[in-house]
């Protein structure tokens, strides 16, 4: 059991590690070089370009930076839904459209299987290529006109012709379930594990709430008698009428919803150095974080009262040893603050107009 546990956990963790260190060092490569043309193209040649360390430099590298992640998670989105594409399912390899009735179907098999049976081919190859694939249709058949089949494939693809203990309903939604619960546990976990260490602290409301939403969604998909609403009102009517993308099947819906799922956490980790707010350093709370700051303040004004006392010793120098020169640039300087500093304030002469103004009070006529 545990090593079913780890080789699961291995393989399911594993290469999407692989894959967000992959797309670290490609984004970054990718940002170089497509900083370095902007900069060959905006700048003339002998201005001088930004260098590293420059806010200048900073702010376009952040922006390149971005549009580079976006770019290629979009297009990682876009390659899963080429993939399920390429794949197919039994509604296309016999050709019918998805909400096709038992009839259909068998009419549409006896068809097919006239004009690819394995006897009609010539050759050996031939022969190989139409036996694989009038299994294929045989096996598109028997599991379509099975509605307890039918309703399990539609839900978790072929991977349902591998489940031999399997007949009813129940029996499919307890299989899947089961098949499904490994991967949520163990992403739980993880994601539990990583937020300790402070690997996910930042959006990481957003991931739980992505993930629950995933989980949600699957459940309401697999254990419903019938097909998503937002499946069979929106997302298949837009893809059939605006594009020429065939209708999405429940199982290729949820395949395509952990794909993007696990590509919004990628961009999360990719940008988060972007857009989140420097923490306190070493873990310390904000107190700590606060009182670490206003020592530095305190030594960095203790810095600049030593500096200003050696300015003043450096005007100084040429009166050292003349007591009563130094003693007459003092007298100048406080009768310099005195006159434009101190009553220049508004404060202070507005105080000093009303104490002239009480001893003038019965001052006698012509009197200054």
């Amino acid at each position: 059991m545990s090593t079913y546990l780890l080789s699961y956990a291995g393989w399911t963790f594993l290469p999407n590690l692989l894959m967000e260190f992959t797309l670290i060092v490609s984004t970054q490569l990718v940002t170089g070089w497509i900083q370095s043309l902007y900069y060959g193209i905006t700048i003339r040649a002998g201005d001088p370009k930004p260098q590293p360390g420059n806010p200048r430099y900073f702010k376009h590298r952040r922006r390149i930076n971005i549009a580079v992640i976006v770019i290629y998670l979009l297009y990682t989105v876009y390659e899963a839904d080429y993939w399920v594409r390429q794949t197919g399912d039994f509604f296309q390899d016999l050709e019918l459209p998805v909400d096709v009735d038992e009839k259909k179907i068998k009419s549409r098999f006896r068809r097919l299987a006239a004009i690819y049976h394995p006897d009609k081919a010539v050759s050996p190859v031939d022969h190989a290529n139409a036996e694989a694939y009038f299994v294929k249709l045989k096996s598109a058949q028997d599991t379509l006109t099975d509605p307890n089949k039918r309703f399990a494939y539609e839900r978790w693809g072929p991977d349902i012709l591998t489940w031999q203990h399997a007949s009813s309903i129940r029996d499919y939604i307890l299989i899947g379930l089961q098949s499904s619960g490994p991967l949520y546990g163990g992403s739980m976990v993880v994601m539990g594990l990583l937020s300790l260490t402070g690997y996910l602290q930042w959006g990481r409301y957003w991931r739980y709430l992505v993930f629950g939403c995933l989980a949600l969604i699957e459940y309401h998909t697999l254990s419903r008698p019938y097909w998503s609403p937002f499946l069979t009102r929106v997302l298949n009517p837009l893809l059939t009428t605006a594009t020429s993308h065939p209708p999405l099947l429940p199982f290729q819906f949820l395949a395509l919803a952990h794909k993007i799922t696990f590509t919004f956490f990628i961009a999360m980790g990719q940008l988060s150095p972007f857009f989140a707010l420097p923490a306190p350093p070493g873990g310390s709370s904000a107190s700590a974080f606060d009182e670490q700051q206003l020592q530095r303040l305190e030594q960095l004004a203790q810095s600049t009262e030593i500096e200003t006392g050696r300015l003043l010793a450096l005007e100084m120098a040429p009166l050292a040893g003349d007591e009563a020169g130094q003693n007459d640039l003092k007298g100048k300087v406080r009768g310099w603050l005195v006159q434009n500093t101190i009553r220049a304030d508004p404060e202070v002469r507005d105080a000093l107009g009303r104490s002239m103004q009480r001893r003038r009070v019965g001052a006698p006529a012509g009197a200054r």
